[in-house]
């Protein structure tokens, strides 16, 4: 992906100088993320591997600064800036032409270790996400490590398919469709919830594809193997590929995301077709 050089967005709120983790004892960094990655995307609860007492983990880190940012994180910082960017100005364009309204951009909170949002504090566990009640993305740019060394999802557009993904769920809010959607799943049992849940992701996905596609048009910045990138990803972060990988046996009753399949399927959608109307999961049947 080409993006050294472009320009980033202004609605960046970068926290990684006012909070964070630290180590203590045995677990840091990557595999502290890895842990917490785990317990996300399969509910299971990894407090006793972190807060262990004696036996290592993670605890806040104090004072009012971390210091200076690494290289390596200024970097991640403005990737995400010139995606975003990005981002603001394809969907303002696709607002105008499918919509026919004006297109409000997300803020974007990059942050390391944890924070607090609309939605309750932000950690490790939570992943990059979208709160609807203060309209804010959420990303800890050492999901990006965690990404490509532990997951097996590298490139550059693998990060960016992460950050248009919930952008996506940006979208899906200022469509109404977010909101809808919640109250709906309120109603139902669990195993219902999860369902909806699901087409709420694949929509998501298929909504980073029809970014990309218009990205590509408009500005040119794909480069051969990124959308390979980004389908590699979805790959990777399918709910019955998280399971196996957790030695668990796929059960999709409990499946919030879509599979591996369904996620790679839907995103080429959404690149295949630049059409918002091709991305209704809640009519697709079967998903």
């Amino acid at each position: 992906m080409k993006w050294q050089g472009r320009r980033g967005s202004r609605n960046i709120e970068d926290r990684r100088r006012s909070g964070g983790m630290r180590k203590v004892g045995g677990i840091g960094g990557i595999g502290m993320i890895a842990i917490l990655l785990i317990g996300y995307f399969l509910g299971v609860d990894v407090t006793p591997l972190l807060n262990g007492g004696n036996q290592g983990g993670v605890a806040p880190r104090t004072g009012a600064t971390t210091g200076t940012l690494s290289a390596e994180e200024k970097a991640a910082g403005q990737f995400v800036s010139v995606t975003l960017a990005d981002t603001e100005e394809i969907w303002g364009d696709i607002f105008r032409k499918q919509v026919g309204k004006p297109y409000t951009p997300a803020t974007l909170v990059l942050f390391s270790g944890a924070t607090a949002s609309a939605c309750g504090g932000a950690n490790g566990s939570t992943g990059p996400f979208y709160c609807p009640l203060d309209k804010k993305v959420y990303l800890d740019t050492a999901f990006f490590t965690t990404l490509s060394r532990r997951m097996g999802a590298k490139g550059d557009f693998a990060a960016a398919y992460v950050v248009a993904h919930e952008i996506g769920h940006h979208v899906q809010d200022e469509l109404g469709i977010l909101s809808e959607s919640t109250a709906i799943r309120r109603q139902l049992s669990e195993a219902d919830s999860n369902a909806v849940s699901v087409r709420v992701e694949l929509q998501a996905d298929c909504y980073a594809g029809l970014w990309a596609r218009q990205a590509q048009a408009k500005f040119g910045t794909l480069e051969r193997g990124d959308i390979e990138e980004a389908m590699n990803a979805a790959g990777r972060i399918g709910d019955d590929t998280l399971q196996r990988n957790a030695g668990r046996r796929p059960m999709p009753d409990s499946f919030t995301h879509g599979t591996s399949e369904q996620r790679q399927r839907w995103f080429l959608r959404g690149f295949k077709s630049g059409d918002l109307a091709a991305c209704n999961t809640f009519n697709a049947n079967p998903l």
